[in-house]
Formats: structure tokens, C-alpha cells, sequence
């Protein structure tokens, strides 16, 4: 019974010396050890943030070493007009990181709450050059540049750091649907016929590649859209 009962009070008298242990432990090091829990290895220059090559967003952490990295999926050649008549394209886009989205101007469902969200990302990084949104119209036989120049007015839509684009409807709804994936494997089934409509919000990266995939229409996940964008800021050459 003795032997019983010490060996109970050496077992606690452990756990509690770990414990202290622990609370010393600097709090640098115990922030590393969370942020590496759960998180794929980071070896050979892989970034921190996935890439994503399929529609069911599936995340992969690729370095450059590995084979796989060149075959990464990109956004597919595209030009669009913006609210101001500027060109926005692959070439114009290449070095930035952008976030997609899909809207229309009489939306009254989805667009009013990722508008505001959008907003939020806008704000976060308003003096920040290597960073855009890059918003497009699924109605563009409705969103003429003079309609998404009002609507940009009339919304706190800042023209140099968010782009309100339009062009063909059957280019836009390929680039949405086969290109960013933004209704994701049910978009891929779908025609030209049924309206694209998506809360789905897509960061890009300077070599357009998708890096993640966010619902515009909650707030915490426009900060997430937020920190991973800051993230892959850190990561720039």
C-alpha cells in the first residue's frame, strides 16, 4: 500500500515539474511548435502556402525541386476591360498577387456581403502595390464600363487597386469555371447557359497559380484570405 501511494505521489510530482517546465519555455518556441503541428514539411523550399491544381482544391505543398512544381495548374490567357477601359490581363497581372471573384452588379444576394468583405481585403492592403483585386462581371451584357465605373463609385471601389473587369460572356464563364475553378467540380459540368454565381473568393499568385480558395461572404474568412496573402508577401523575392 506504502509503495502504491508513493509511486501515485512521484507520478504527480512529475507532471507537475513538466508543467513548469513548460510555462518557462519561451513563448517563441512554444509558437513554432503549434505552427508546425498538422503542417506538411517544409523542406527544400517549399512554401508555406499550398497550391491548388484541381477542382476539388487539393492541397499540395510543392518546392521547386520537386518534379510536380513545373506542372503546377495556372490560370488560363485572358484580357479584360476594367471599369476605367484599361486592359487587365496575364501579362498585366504577372509579379502580383491578385484575389478573383465573380459578381454582377443587380445582385442583391451573395455580392452585397463579399463586397464588404472585398472592402476589407482592399483596406488591408490599400498601400501595398503588389497586391489587387480583381473582380469579374458574369452579366457583362449588363456591366458596360460606365455601370461598373458607377458601381465602383458608389461602393468604396478604389479603380487603381481593385479592377471591376467584363468582357465575353463565354470567355468569362470558361476562365471562372475551367480556369480558377471557382464553382469547383460542379462548375466543370456546367454550360454557358446556367449563371455563374459563386461566393468563392481565389488568391492568385505572380505566376497565376492558385493559392487559395476562400467564401467572401464571412468575414474571418476574408482574414484569412488576409494573412495568407501577407504570408505569400513575406515569401516574394
Amino acid at each position: 500500500m506504502k509503495t502504491s501511494l508513493l509511486l501515485a505521489f512521484v507520478a504527480v510530482l512529475l507532471l507537475v515539474l513538466r508543467a513548469r517546465a513548460g510555462a518557462t519555455e519561451p513563448a517563441s518556441q512554444r509558437a513554432a511548435a503549434v505552427a508546425t503541428q498538422g503542417t506538411p514539411a517544409q523542406g527544400g523550399g517549399a512554401s508555406l502556402i499550398p497550391f491548388y491544381s484541381t477542382a476539388d482544391f487539393t492541397a499540395e505543398w510543392l518546392a521547386p525541386v520537386d518534379p510536380r512544381y513545373a506542372r503546377i495548374h495556372r490560370v488560363g490567357p485572358f484580357s479584360l476591360r476594367d471599369q476605367q477601359g484599361e486592359l487587365v490581363s496575364n501579362a498585366s497581372l504577372r509579379g502580383k498577387l491578385y484575389v478573383a471573384s465573380f459578381f454582377f452588379t443587380q445582385c442583391t444576394s451573395l455580392c452585397p456581403k463579399m463586397l464588404v468583405n472585398l472592402r476589407r481585403v482592399q483596406r488591408a492592403f490599400q498601400d501595398e502595390p503588389r497586391v489587387i483585386l480583381v473582380s469579374h462581371s458574369v452579366m457583362p451584357s449588363v456591366d458596360s464600363e460606365a455601370v461598373l465605373r458607377r458601381y465602383a463609385r458608389e461602393n468604396g471601389v478604389d479603380g487603381q487597386k481593385w479592377k471591376l473587369v467584363s468582357g465575353d460572356k463565354e470567355t468569362v464563364y470558361a476562365l471562372a469555371r475551367r480556369s480558377y475553378f471557382a464553382e469547383k467540380r460542379a462548375g466543370l459540368r456546367k454550360s454557358d447557359r446556367e449563371l455563374l454565381h459563386t461566393e468563392n473568393m481565389l488568391i492568385v499568385d505572380g505566376e497565376g497559380r492558385l493559392r487559395g480558395v476562400f467564401n467572401a461572404t464571412l468575414p474571418v474568412e476574408a482574414d484569412r484570405a488576409i494573412d495568407e496573402l501577407r504570408q505569400l508577401l513575406r515569401e516574394l523575392p
